[in-house]
């Protein structure tokens, strides 16, 4: 897609699990944008999907689970690479399947953590390495929004 058709849309799953913990999943070193840099579940939206649809295709995808519902979305930011626009948008997720043991695509992601509120440093070293702290800052938002609505009742969007 060229900018002449517009921007790029892309979803981003920021998977929780049962103690509010955010899946990542390091790119491997081979890959051409943000190489060995902590991730998200996510991807460009293809030509007919909606929103929901990539989300659910991404994950499956990307780590062999399903999605279950979409609690919220915690991001919808605009970024550029290799001179094209992308406009993505990050949601808080609950997956079906074995958290413990994803089906990670081994040439594009070589290994995964879950990541707690205070454990949120561990990102930093994205910065280092791409000099951008756009995933740290979504996990955050991701954090901050289960935090604001802990207790309360969680109803799927």
């Amino acid at each position: 897609m060229t900018e002449a058709t517009g921007p790029r849309l892309v979803v981003g799953a920021l998977i929780r699990d049962p103690d509010d913990r955010i899946f990542v999943q390091r790119r491997s070193a081979g890959r051409r944008l943000f190489p060995h840099c902590w991730d998200v579940v996510g991807g460009a939206v293809e030509k007919g999907e909606s929103l929901l649809d990539a989300l659910r295709r991404e994950i499956a995808e990307e780590t062999g689970w399903r999605l279950r519902r979409v609690l919220a979305r915690v991001s919808h930011k605009e970024w550029t690479a290799d001179g094209m626009r992308h406009i993505e948008s990050d949601y808080v997720v609950e997956v079906d399947g074995d958290l413990s043991s994803p089906e990670l695509e081994r040439d594009k992601h070589t290994e995964f953590a879950w990541i707690a509120a205070e454990e949120a440093s561990l990102l930093d070293e994205n910065a280092q390495r791409s000099g951008s702290t756009f995933i740290k800052d979504v996990v955050t938002a991701a954090h901050v929004w289960l935090a604001d609505t802990s207790g309360k009742s969680r109803g799927a969007l």
